[in-house]
């Protein structure tokens, strides 16, 4: 039988790394910790922790941040999408990150546009987190950095080699010999990167969580997917689940699923064992297990409910 604790990564339980990127040393983004709860993520630092290493077709990680705490400029090869677990959260892209911007808060959700550079800072008053799903089982590649923010990290210690792993010369790290730094990107490069302006984005890429709560009354809301609110095919789909969503008979996906609560607690049965899920907690199921999901309490309750698909892991907005 399946040990069901050994697929759910419980929030309490979460191991922050503090070194994950290059911005790690400049300030105003020193105090950020970075998550890799599913798949390998996107960290260039050896001091990672990974809580379940299988790849499932996407990567699940989170963020999590003090007020006034910001992560730097950077895009990804594939998609990027973020929920708020907790907080206030003011998410910009652009070159300079002045291209737009948008407040998202609790249960809010974005699909980020690949092909821009984007980051992201706690507006709220009290430590906040966001929860991400990122393409692919390699992530995308990796992080692509705005120049700025590689020439800042230079001056706080922090070299990003070539091999993507990162050197810190306040821990006496130095490149290898056989390694460059990571070159900046070139004119041509960053002439590629879009500048979408706050309404191109927002009616495409960002779904409010009160609209889910009304649109999941007698089924699950289709947030991401070829036919849902947000039209996408970035490798995996994502439904948003509240009390009267679905059954709680048991049923089988074919693809990998992973169950994220937002709000209330949820009973999980995985091939006949039980648990109960709370909100920040992340549950795997693999593909073909039988499993039901119910709330295991009065009151609100909501998740979200990502899944693989059968499309390759690719830019954002790939619907025909």
């Amino acid at each position: 039988m399946t040990n069901i604790e050994n697929r759910i990564v419980r929030y309490g339980d979460l191991k922050p790394c503090k070194t994950a990127f290059i911005d790690a040393h400049t300030p105003g983004s020193d105090q950020k910790e970075n998550f890799t709860i599913i798949g390998g993520g996107v960290s260039e630092s050896p001091d990672q922790h990974v809580h379940i290493a299988d790849q499932i077709g996407f990567n699940i990680g989170a963020a999590g941040q003090p007020p006034r705490v910001r992560n730097s400029l950077h895009d990804h090869n594939t998609a990027e999408v973020f929920f708020v677990l907790k907080g206030k959260w003011r998410f910009f892209w652009g070159r300079w990150g002045n291209a737009g911007e948008v407040t998202l808060e609790e249960g809010d959700i974005f699909n980020i546009p690949t092909g821009i550079f984007r980051g992201f800072e706690n507006i709220g008053t009290d430590y906040g987190m966001i929860m991400a799903v990122l393409g692919g089982d390699d992530a995308g590649g990796g992080v692509h950095w705005a120049p700025q923010v590689i020439e800042d990290a230079a001056d706080h210690g922090l070299v990003l080699g070539e091999n993507g792993v990162l050197y810190d010369s306040k821990k006496g790290d130095e490149l290898p010999h056989n390694v460059n730094p990571m070159p900046l990107m070139s004119d041509e490069e960053l002439a590629k990167r879009g500048e979408p302006t706050t309404a191109d984005v927002l009616p495409n890429h960002v779904a409010r969580y009160w609209d889910l709560m009304a649109l999941s009354d007698a089924q699950p809301a289709k947030v991401i997917g070829a036919d849902a609110i947000l039209r996408d095919r970035p490798g995996f789909e994502v439904d948003f689940l509240s009390r009267n969503s679905i059954s709680a008979d048991a049923h089988t996906h074919d693809q990998n699923t992973v169950l994220m609560p937002v709000r209330g607690h949820w009973k999980v049965s995985i091939q006949g064992e039980e648990s109960v899920l709370n909100p920040g907690d992340t549950c795997l199921i693999k593909a073909g297990e039988a499993h039901s999901v119910t709330p295991s309490m009065t009151g609100e309750a909501s998740l979200y409910r990502i899944r693989a698909t059968d499309d390759p892991a690719g830019l954002t907005g790939s619907v025909e």
